[in-house]
């Protein structure tokens, strides 16, 4: 009768240590789910701060020319940058691969909804009139897109007269200057993306 008894629990144990777990939530991530950081530059400087968000966040950086129309629409949010080389432009400012994209590929992307976070490089010493112009036209065509913006920081601590990359009061996002402040570079990166943890952007 005891030997009936222990062989019946263990048996009990073992189709409960060997049943299939169904209530657990799994995801299963892929570069095509993430957050994903995409800029071009003309000097290097806007690869240098892509750098640093890149390493902030724990992502890879990547050039908007090589992107896919798949890996841009795929992400579940963008961090797009881009430095200022056309200034006062009314388009097309960065002067790298970002003034074709913006025109030519995004106006056939659905990305109604898209998280985005912009950031920007700029010099606003020698150009204070058109201080990070170019992020703003970032800005201004993924909102066009249905884009959810994300990451505004204050302009304080800057020294430029203009910038089209300020909308009511603020940056629209993340603003450096590798000439002027190249020194505080990095802990803006850092801290722009503690900003947009606490935003609930990735």
């Amino acid at each position: 009768m005891k030997l009936s008894v222990v062989i019946a629990l263990s048996s009990a144990v073992l189709s409960q240590a060997w049943a299939p777990v169904s209530n657990i939530p799994f995801r299963q991530a892929s570069s095509l789910n993430a957050a994903s950081i995409w800029y071009s530059t003309s000097t290097g400087n806007t690869e240098t701060i892509a750098g640093y968000v890149a390493e902030a966040a724990g992502l890879s950086a990547n050039d908007i020319g090589d992107a896919t129309a798949d890996e841009i629409t795929g992400a579940d949010a963008l961090i797009v940058g881009a430095p200022t080389w056309h200034t006062g432009a009314d388009e097309q400012r960065s002067g790298t691969s970002w003034d074709d994209w913006l025109y030519d590929t995004l106006p056939n992307l659905d990305l109604d909804g898209k998280k985005v976070a912009v950031f920007g490089c700029g010099d606003q010493e020698s150009y204070s009139d058109y201080y990070c112009d170019a992020a703003g036209e970032l800005y201004d065509q993924f909102v066009a897109k249905g884009c959810k913006v994300y990451g505004f920081t204050s302009t304080d601590g800057y020294n430029h007269a203009d910038s089209k990359a300020v909308r009511d009061g603020k940056f629209i996002g993340l603003m450096c200057d590798e000439d002027n402040q190249y020194d505080m570079s990095e802990d803006r990166a850092k801290a722009w993306v503690d900003q947009l943890k606490s935003e609930g952007f990735f």
